[in-house]
């Protein structure tokens, strides 16, 4: 192995992790539990390297930390649990608590997200630092991955120390949490092994590399009084509104559209934005995650500037795209939604005040405008073409997503809910949507974005409904739908259905850099042996399998029907072929991509 520094981030992850995975192997470990992720690649990767220590893939992270308790207590030697960032780690709390007070060495393992993406808005963020208080021995957060000699020793160390302090006078769970900086998976050219039972690496040089200064440096808070007159500067050229997933109610609402009308920017609208499904007087753009697939749109369509209203959007094209463009955020919550740092003015107020007062100074309006309506214009034609390329794609494609979004959310009542899981079905939600003056509330829990309690928190929608005859259906991904079975003791109250789309697991990664790695199957995709249609049945659920249009417009019409009946609504399981949908989704996508879709100017 190469000891001299690497561009390759990945590479470079993986050299830490196996240094640490080193320490912990001294320190006694031999068997680790881990839940799939993707922050958490470069330590999976570290362990499958060990040739002494064995691993075992366990979904639910609850279950996973038990799991490890008890091999600790049979085996009398620490064992090290392994996820990924978020609210991922807090499923482990129970079981931290009992190795606390039994006494049973644990070595916890959560991967985060780098330092400079905390506390900004980052999606699958939160503060992992010291979350379980006085419940373990110690707790560590030892920065990012480095490769220098001294930086692997010291990982090294850390290892052995957490194993040693695990099994000490007073022995118990240690914790250490793990940022890595993307990319997860290294290059081919990565020759990374573990250091072996002797000596440190070579010397390397120092490239001292440092980071570049963030647009945040120069961050403006404005006062109301002072807010105008900076923004009025700010806002010169060609502009939008981004509206991530928020709750606005109606008089926010009527704001945007208003401030959009005013400052003639198109309002980019995530399917979590409460903006998508309602009546929209402005222009109103919904198939950007496609459209900015294109790149001659893509440059076409940049602005000199965005408003930011609500969360970071689902999209990761969109954010990406968003990233070098000057950001004004408005919150009242005072909260950094900022993960590109490219906020250069953040305004506490609501949508409301913030179009009251820019109305009362005069900021926008068509005296501003000096292009007539061709920016706006080119969005709306943009979003048209985009809506009859999906539609006539989908007219001609195998039965997917797609069209069961469709179809769902042309049945689904107007004023009722539809609450939409993390992973793959939000995204697959924000690309075949679209938008419709038909009011519809969408939920889900992009907070942290975890997969967790997903079937608690659908019962509890609807139980906490202000309006008894309004409904929240469910559209669940089979892995979620499994990850809380506990969740499904409360269906039974349900009077509309919970949809699961069945494509034997974590199909996301399919989409990420860990498909065709080694143990891809067993280590990040999880498929699981128990199906929908078992579950159901030992829930005392009814249960419905659909693979065709036909098929769930039917499941779907006894659902409600049932409802109807204040019965159960149950389960619709959707059985997908898992290739054939990426390869249809990604036939839409290069579609997309080829097609002339912005008129010259």
């Amino acid at each position: 192995m190469s000891h001299t520094e690497t561009p390759d981030q990945g590479c470079r992850n993986l050299r830490w992790a196996l240094a640490l995975f080193d320490g912990l192997v001294r320190g006694g470990v031999r068997r680790v539990v881990l839940s799939p992720g993707s922050r958490s690649t470069p330590l999976v990767m570290a362990a499958q390297r060990q040739p002494l220590v064995e691993l075992t893939p366990i979904l639910d992270e609850r279950s996973a930390a038990f799991f490890a308790l008890g091999l600790a207590q049979a085996s009398a030697r620490p064992v090290a649990l392994v996820c990924t960032s978020g609210s991922a780690l807090a499923h482990w709390f129970p079981a931290v608590i009992e190795a606390s007070e039994s006494g049973v060495p644990l070595i916890l393992l959560s991967a985060d997200r780098p330092p400079e993406l905390r506390g900004w808005g980052a999606n699958q963020t939160i503060d992992q630092t010291r979350l379980f208080g006085g419940f373990t021995r110690e707790c560590h957060d030892p920065g990012p991955a480095e490769e220098d000699p001294d930086a692997l020793k010291a990982i090294r160390a850390l290892g052995l120390r957490a194993a040693l302090v695990s099994l000490g006078p007073r022995p118990g769970p240690v914790h250490l949490n793990l940022p890595f900086r993307e990319p997860l998976v290294p290059g081919p050219s990565c020759t990374a092994e573990p250091l072996g039972p002797l000596g440190g690496p070579e010397s390397a040089p120092d490239h001292g590399y440092g980071a570049p200064a963030s647009a945040t440096d120069q961050v403006r808070s404005f006062d109301t009084p002072q807010w105008l007159r900076g923004l009025r500067s700010l806002l010169g050229g060609r502009g939008i509104i981004c509206c991530g997933p928020m709750r606005p109610s109606e008089a926010s609402a009527e704001a945007i559209f208003a401030c959009a009308e005013r400052l003639d920017a198109p309002v980019l609208a995530d399917p979590l934005s409460g903006l998508r499904f309602r009546p929209a007087p402005g222009a109103r753009i919904t198939r950007y995650d496609s459209l900015l697939r294109n790149p001659a749109a893509a440059a076409a369509l940049r602005p000199d500037w965005v408003i930011r209203f609500g969360g970071t959007p689902v999209s990761k094209m969109l954010s990406g795209w968003l990233e070098g463009i000057p950001s004004i955020l408005v919150d009242p919550a005072e909260r950094w939604t900022d993960p590109t740092h490219d906020v250069v003015a953040r305004i506490t107020a609501d949508p409301t005040a913030f179009y009251r007062l820019v109305e009362v100074d005069g900021i926008g309006g068509q005296g501003d405008r000096s292009s007539g309506r061709t920016w706006i214009g080119r969005w709306s034609a943009a979003e048209r073409t985009l809506d009859r390329l999906a539609r006539a794609f989908l007219e001609q494609s195998p039965w997917c997503e797609g069209h069961l979004i469709a179809d769902l959310l042309e049945r689904l009542p107007a004023g009722d809910g539809l609450f939409c899981a993390n992973s793959l079905p939000i995204r697959q939600l924000d690309t075949w949507s679209g938008q419709s003056e038909k009011p519809l509330r969408v939920f889900g829990q992009r907070g942290a974005s975890g997969i967790d309690g997903q079937s608690s928190t659908l019962a509890g929608l609807n139980a906490g409904r202000a309006e008894p005859t309004r409904g929240v259906a469910g559209l669940l991904g089979d892995l979620s739908f499994i990850h809380d079975l506990s969740g499904l003791l409360l269906m039974e109250r349900l009077d509309r259905p919970c949809i699961v789309l069945n494509n034997g697991g974590g199909r996301i990664f399919d989409t990420l850099p860990q498909r065709g790695m080694a143990g891809f199957e067993p280590l990040w995709r999880t498929p699981q042996r128990v199906q929908p249609d078992a579950l159901a049945r030992a829930f005392g659920l009814a249960h419905r399998s659909v693979d065709d249009a036909s098929g769930f417009a039917q499941a779907w019409a006894e659902a409600i029907d049932a409802g109807m009946r204040a019965e159960p609504a149950g389960l619709i399981e959707v059985r997908l072929d898992a290739e054939l949908s990426l390869h249809t989704h990604r036939a839409f996508w290069n579609g997309v991509r080829e097609q002339s879709i912005i008129e010259s100017e």
